[in-house]
């Protein structure tokens, strides 16, 4: 089955960054479109980032776009969420989701796999 470990969450100023990663494992991982959501405490999980399973789209949420980037590496099964200029608003836990699929997909429950979360704190 497919196994999601996310790694690289922690405690940043505002104004600082931090690189997620999700290591996938248990089925291939070219064959699958990768995403990021997060869940701030008393919020729904939102969207924040999706990429196809070649990495030759993706897309951003609007809250983040020009801040965070997400890329994938197929040798080495991993989907990374890079964050710039980080802000308390982004406070959440950080979840990695995997879906059967060549596209990207903005749907939580377009994703049938899901890690454990990572949390992202910003201190003001």
């Amino acid at each position: 089955q497919v196994q999601l470990v996310e790694s690289g969450g922690g405690l940043v100023q505002a104004g600082g960054s931090l690189r997620l990663s999700c290591e996938f494992s248990g089925r291939t991982f070219s064959n699958f479109a990768m995403a990021w959501f997060r869940q701030a405490p008393g919020k729904e999980r939102e969207f924040v980032a999706a990429i196809s399973w070649s990495g030759d789209t993706s897309s951003t949420a609007d809250s983040v776009k020009a801040r965070f980037t997400i890329s994938r590496d197929n040798a080495e099964n991993t989907v990374y969420l890079q964050m710039n200029s980080l802000k308390p608003e982004d406070t959440a836990v950080y979840y990695c989701a995997a879906t059967y699929g060549s596209g990207w997909y903005a749907g939580a429950n377009e994703y049938g796999y899901w890690g454990q979360g990572t949390q992202v704190t910003v201190s003001s």
